[in-house]
């Protein structure tokens, strides 16, 4: 049955794409996305075989799926570069989805007295070979979209990414964050993003997790 499925979806794919060949090439068009030009024809063995490899979790799923649980968080924030720290707490439930592909969690908290809330999907491509992440909250409207690599020196993961600034409206500004794995039981996340007056990278957040 898996493998009439995914069968089925590369039909669907290679029909697709074929029929996209006397499409013109958009300004919109993405340098990560194959043109009309690059496109090379594959033969369904091969497609099936690659689709099925793309969708089968791997040993990073099963890393991820070790911090499913409870956690709970210090949390430490800077408005901007020196300034004064400010400490709260959030509880965290990491919860592996879709047969171990993904894994989804909830955040709750306080931010400056007012209620926090947010969520994140993430995985670990197959394809791309990197850790990407979608963040979103209740103090925005927006979604951070995030790819990361995997440093098995510090059991970390770096992501790289870009967000919404709405003091500069239709602009997005660079973030990065950097996602350590300490333990089993202990994990450390620190955000990086420009500071408002030079532009210049400084460390926004830092949150220390310890599992429930």
């Amino acid at each position: 049955m898996r493998n009439l499925f995914f069968t089925a979806c590369t039909f669907f794919l290679l029909f697709s794409c074929d029929k996209g060949k006397t499409v013109a090439k958009t300004d919109s068009d993405k340098t990560d996305s194959l043109t009309n030009e690059e496109w090379k024809p594959i033969d369904s063995a091969t497609a099936t075989k690659a689709w099925i490899e793309y969708a089968t979790p791997g040993e990073m799923h099963k890393m991820l799926a070790k911090s499913d649980g409870n956690w709970s968080g210090e949390n430490t924030m800077w408005m901007e570069n020196g300034g004064k720290p400010m400490i709260s707490q959030s509880e965290v439930t990491n919860k592996m989805v879709f047969d171990g592909r993904y894994q989804v969690s909830n955040h709750k908290g306080n931010f400056m007295g007012m209620p926090f809330e947010g969520m994140s999907i993430l995985a670990y491509d197959n394809s791309k070979k990197k850790f990407v992440s979608t963040w979103i909250d209740n103090m925005g409207t927006g979604i951070m979209n995030m790819e990361g690599d995997w440093n098995p020196s510090t059991k970390s993961i770096e992501f790289k990414g870009k967000m919404t600034d709405p003091s500069r409206p239709g602009k997005d500004c660079e973030v990065r964050e950097v996602f350590t794995f300490v333990d089993d039981n202990t994990q450390k996340m620190e955000m990086y993003g420009p500071d408002s007056k030079t532009g210049k990278e400084f460390k926004t957040m830092e949150i220390k997790f310890t599992k429930k």
